[in-house]
């Protein structure tokens, strides 16, 4: 009877994993392959020659500075608001969390209209900016901010639940042997949280060179001056150039690949960011 109990339970386990894995085929790994096969579509020599285009060198370098900025923007933020949530107690504890959850929460297109209702000509300091020659929107400052607002709960959600977890004891045994504040974060805290912080440092990475929404917005889409890497794949896309436009989206699959392939191995190396991210879920 037990003998016949498990081959519908294994029936039913390799039916269900058959399932996820044609749902993960058709809806990640044929779509990769297609980005790839188009981009090789018409010769290496023409991939190559779509990646030079002045227009998309120009968007990969304002796609690394504003991920160059934002990055450590946020893991400045990140350490700073888990290190205050996981360690003390204050007056407003909640509202700050439910706060860094907020851009989960806020379309990213709604994002950047805020900016350009705070920031653009007809806003609410537009005159003032105007007045000053102080250019945010449709410029890269603006691109800037809309990035950083859009990735900032990265870096500070990954670590809250590790901080949660480790507890205070380290940090209060360091200070009783008499440690300053800033030896023992550096001592004690910081190496206790640094492959968290990795694991936050590359999906903050990975959503700040990807964003779309927020910085279509703001952007102004100036080739050349204004494009990030994916407003170039869209405008590219748009004029029917699809050797060009899948050959830029090769450069941020592989970025995605890659970060992927770092995440997954600092989960097997280190469960317990695996457990963080459920948490976070």
């Amino acid at each position: 009877m037990i003998q016949g109990q498990q081959i519908p339970e294994e029936v039913g386990r390799y039916a269900l994993l058959s399932i996820a894995l044609l749902y993960l085929a058709g809806l990640v790994a044929l779509p990769l392959l297609v980005v790839f096969v188009e981009a090789f579509a018409k010769g290496v020599g023409s991939y190559l020659t779509a990646l030079l285009d002045p227009y998309a060198l120009a968007a990969m370098r304002l796609t690394l500075l504003t991920a160059a900025i934002v990055v450590p923007l946020n893991v400045v933020f990140g350490v700073c608001a888990a290190w205050a949530i996981a360690k003390f107690e204050f007056r407003g504890k909640n509202a700050l969390i439910t706060l860094i959850d907020v851009p989960f929460a806020v379309s990213p297109v709604i994002s950047g209209l805020i900016y350009v209702l705070m920031f653009g000509a007809q806003g609410l300091l537009g005159p003032y900016l105007m007045e000053h020659d102080i250019h945010i929107i449709f410029a890269v400052p603006g691109i800037v901010l809309a990035t950083t607002f859009v990735t900032f709960p990265f870096v500070a959600r990954e670590l809250i639940p590790l901080m949660q977890t480790q507890g205070n004891d380290e940090e209060v045994t360091a200070l009783s042997l008499g440690a300053s504040g800033w030896q023992t974060f550096w001592l004690v805290t910081l190496p206790n949280i640094r492959w968290g912080l990795l694991y936050g440092v590359l999906l903050c990475n990975a959503r700040a060179m990807g964003e779309f929404g927020a910085v279509s917005v703001v952007s102004g889409h100036v080739r050349g001056l204004t494009n990030t890497l994916p407003l170039h794949i869209e405008i590219l896309h748009s004029e029917y150039n699809y050797v060009g436009a899948f050959a830029s989206a090769s450069i941020l699959a592989m970025l995605a690949l890659v970060t992927l392939l770092a995440k997954t191995l600092l989960e097997r190396r280190h469960p317990e960011l695996r457990a963080g991210a459920a948490r976070q879920a």
